[in-house]
Order: C-alpha cells, then sequence, then structure tokens
C-alpha cells in the first residue's frame, strides 16, 4: 500500500498530466435515496422518468449494483466514502473518519484533479469539509449536511482556502434538485478551460421529507399507487435499528393508504430528479460534450418505502443495498442491461480505465469495463453486505443468506431470490437447506475475513467492537 504522497508523485501519474486535453470529460449524476426498480426504462410501469430513460439507451445499466452497506445509521455516508475513495465498507471508513487509525487512500475527483483535470463540485457533501477541499478546485451551491428541506438548503460558496466557515454559509432560495441542476448547467455553458472538466452533481433528492414540488406532488394519486409484494404492517423480528429517525416517518403497524401516500411522494420526487437531470445532460449537448464525457448515473443506497414494514435504507434486504448505476462513455455500447455483480466502489477504477489512468494502490474497486463491452461479461460470483454490529449477509446469483443479532435473540434468514425476488419466504429453517445455510454462513466469514471485518460470528455477541464515528 502506497502513501497519498507517494502516490500522487509518482512517475505514471506526472506522464498522464503531460496529456490531460485527450483524455474524456466526466460528468457524475448522483442520487439520495433513490432505489434500483425507480426508472421506467427498468421495468417501472408506474412511475414517469423520460430522462433518465433516455440516458439508460444510451448506456449500459447495471441491473445489480450494490452497495456493501453501512457502519451507521446515515448510510449515505459510508456509501460515498466507497463511491469516492473506492475502498471496501470498514477500510473507507477507517479511511475517511476523523479519529480512526490511518489508512492510505485517495478520493476520485481529487485523483482526476491532479491528473490533469478541472474538477468543479455541486450539491450534496457528506464527507466533511476537508475532503471537499482536496477534491475540487471549484464549486457552487455546496451542501455540507445530510439533508435538510428541499427548499432551504444551507449552502457555502467554494472556499479556495479549504476552511468554509458556517458563519458565510446561507439559506438557497429555490427546490434543491433545481438549484443544483442551475449550477451544473451554468459550468457547463461557461466552460472554457483546456483542460477536461471532472464536474460531480450530488442531489439531496429523492430523501425526506418527500415535498415533490408543483405539478409533481399530484403526479402520483396514492390511491393509484401499487402497494409493492412485501408490504408487511411492521417488520416480523427485530433488526437492530427498527426505532431510528427513518422508521419514525410513519406510525406503526404501517397501513396500506399510509405506504402508498409515501410511495407516491417518492415517485414524485425522482420524476422531479428526473427533469432536472435532464436539463443537465442537454447542457451538456448544447456545449458541444455529449459525444466527449463519460457520464455516470447512480444512487448512494436503495430505500424500502414500506416493503418488510421498513421505510428507510437501515438494512440489507435488495431495496436497500441495490441502486441504479448507468454509464455511458465514447465508443461504448450502448441501449445495455448488463446482470453483472458490481458496487459503486467499482466506478473508481471503472473511470480510471476508460481515462487511461493507472489505479491507485489504495481502490479495492474492480473495473466494469469487461461488462461495459459484453454485458453479459460476470464481475463478481457473489456479494458482500453488512450494517453496523446487526446485520451480515451474502447473495450469489441465486441463494441469499442473512444474519441478524439484535434484541438478545440471533435470526437467520435464506431466500432464493429465483423464486422469491421480493424476499418474502425464509427457507433457512427448512431441513433441506441446512447445507446451503452452512455453505452460504462459510462464504459469509470469507468475505468478512476479506474486507477486514471486526465482527466474529461465531462468538454470542459476535464479539464487535463499534468502531469509533
Amino acid at each position: 500500500m502506497i502513501t497519498r504522497r507517494s502516490f500522487l508523485g509518482s512517475a505514471g501519474l506526472c506522464a498522464a498530466a503531460q496529456t490531460p486535453r485527450k483524455r474524456p470529460n466526466i460528468l457524475i449524476l448522483f442520487s439520495d435515496d433513490q432505489r434500483h426498480d425507480t426508472i421506467g426504462a427498468l421495468g417501472n410501469r408506474e412511475i414517469q422518468t423520460p430522462h433518465l430513460d433516455r440516458l439508460s439507451r444510451q448506456s449500459t445499466t447495471f441491473s445489480h449494483a450494490f452497495i456493501m452497506g453501512g457502519t451507521q445509521g446515515a448510510v449515505c455516508v459510508p456509501s460515498r466514502a466507497m463511491l469516492l475513495s473506492g475502498q471496501t465498507l470498514f477500510h473507507s471508513h477507517q479511511a475517511m473518519t476523523p479519529g480512526q487509525p490511518p489508512r492510505p487512500f485517495v478520493m476520485f475527483p481529487e485523483y482526476f484533479r491532479q491528473a490533469g483535470y478541472e474538477t468543479f463540485g455541486v450539491g450534496k457533501w457528506h464527507n466533511g469539509e476537508r475532503l471537499y477541499a482536496r477534491c475540487f478546485g471549484g464549486g457552487e451551491n455546496i451542501f455540507f449536511g445530510g439533508m435538510s428541506d428541499h427548499d432551504k438548503v444551507p449552502v457555502a460558496g467554494f472556499d479556495p482556502t479549504g476552511q468554509y466557515p458556517k458563519a458565510q454559509r446561507r439559506i438557497a432560495q429555490g427546490i434543491s434538485s433545481e438549484l443544483f441542476s442551475d449550477s451544473a448547467v451554468k459550468f457547463l455553458k461557461e466552460y472554457r478551460g483546456e483542460k477536461p472538466f471532472l464536474l460531480y452533481v450530488a442531489y439531496t433528492s429523492p430523501h425526506d421529507p418527500r415535498t415533490p414540488p408543483g405539478r409533481y406532488a399530484e403526479m402520483y394519486p396514492p390511491e393509484k399507487v401499487a402497494l409493492p409484494r412485501n408490504f408487511l404492517p411492521e417488520h416480523p423480528f427485530d433488526n437492530g435499528d427498527l426505532k431510528l429517525r427513518d422508521e419514525q416517518l410513519a406510525p406503526w403497524p404501517r397501513t396500506p393508504q399510509v405506504i402508498r401516500e409515501h410511495i407516491a411522494a417518492y415517485y414524485g420526487m425522482i420524476s422531479h430528479l428526473d427533469a432536472q437531470v435532464g436539463r443537465v445532460l442537454a447542457a451538456l449537448k448544447e456545449a458541444g460534450h455529449a459525444d466527449d464525457t463519460i457520464v455516470v448515473f447512480a444512487g448512494d443506497n436503495g430505500l424500502a418505502v414500506g416493503q418488510h414494514g421498513l421505510l428507510g435504507k437501515q438494512n440489507i434486504y435488495e431495496h436497500s443495498v441495490r441502486v441504479p448505476l448507468m454509464i455511458r462513455a465514447p465508443g461504448l455500447p450502448q441501449g445495455k442491461v448488463s446482470r453483472s455483480f458490481c458496487y459503486l466502489l467499482d466506478v473508481f477504477p471503472t473511470l480510471c480505465e476508460l481515462t487511461g489512468l493507472p489505479v491507485p494502490e489504495t481502490v479495492e474497486g474492480r473495473s466494469v469495463i469487461p461488462a461495459l463491452r459484453n454485458p453479459k461479461t460476470p464481475l463478481r460470483d457473489s456479494m458482500f453486505f453488512a450494517y453496523r454490529h446487526f446485520q451480515r449477509g451474502v447473495r450469489t446469483d441465486r441463494w441469499k443468506l442473512a444474519r441478524y443479532n439484535a434484541g438478545g435473540r440471533q435470526v437467520t434468514q435464506l431466500f432464493d431470490l429465483r423464486t422469491d425476488p421480493w424476499e418474502t419466504r425464509n427457507l433457512a429453517g427448512e431441513p433441506a437447506q441446512a447445507g446451503r445455510v452452512r455453505e452460504l454462513t462459510t462464504l459469509l466469514k470469507d468475505w468478512m475475513k476479506r474486507t477486514d471485518d471486526p465482527l466474529d460470528l461465531d462468538k454470542p455477541a459476535w464479539g464487535y467492537v463499534p468502531p469509533a464515528s
């Protein structure tokens, strides 16, 4: 593992910085709490997302993109840390959390900035001011935080000193998605630099409070919204975090009417976000950069919104760990869907390969270029998930095992995702599945060892020492 200083001074990086104009631009569009199945082109017949549908037809869409999980209730913090650093869950937490033992890391905007890119940041940044200052040479309407009212976003202007004093922040006028898109459109219209650019646009939508503006508030009448097939009034057992803030957005037991209202507002937020993404993509085209820019659209985590009796993302069910991911790149196939397993932490090495830059040794993700060239190419044969010290899980193409330790009780779940994609029938207690449970438990422990998970499944309390936060 090389240090950041030695890495940024490497001969490969210096050579790369000498020819930056030959490299494509990069546009990152990042949504907040958007579930993987909330795009019309991917099979959701209820939601209206014409601009994301068009982007999907121009991209390779990864239907099985995931986050690895979360070390805290605000899952977007570790999710963004993994995306930015290209490191796995516990390593990125250690690297990017103050007070943790030092671990070398470099973030992809920082890396591309050092490689000769003009980097510009807009919108949500939930990983601290000191790290923002390392990544960007410019920015506008920067939101340092996790959530706010969408019409009262506290924002900062770009501070070249990297200090970002709270006294200089203001409450912005306008709706969050429009506000951030305005800044992105302005950058694209005005950019005349000689360097390639990396524009990072991080929205706060569709994170709650879900208050879609104008006609979007009426777009989805709740009585016409379908309940998810795995709707439950309450989660059947204690998963460790049933009473945190996200879960208190609706009373217990959940009722069909209340959940329909939440889904309707959620869809309204996404349709409004879709329109704003469309504005940014139109500005990219008008600026003459549609054909020389890599476009990545992704979400930071999913959301239950009534599935399994849950509302939030503090779990390892498919609805919360699967995220949208589209990649459009010059010269690569369009309109393809890949079922290959990938993580958001794979975006960093993918951008490196697409731009001809060496992948930093601190990066643990894998480039998805093979699947961009041929969507049927497998990238991984299993995936690992974790949430705090309560939940651990692993899945293959067909099977998913989840383990829980909360409320003085351990629970095991086994789902056959081929016949039960909504995760409604727990097969763990069936004698015929005992061998499969053992096999997947071994796989889970192997993942935990490889990712330096501090938890020990073989101890009654899982031998867990929560990391400092």
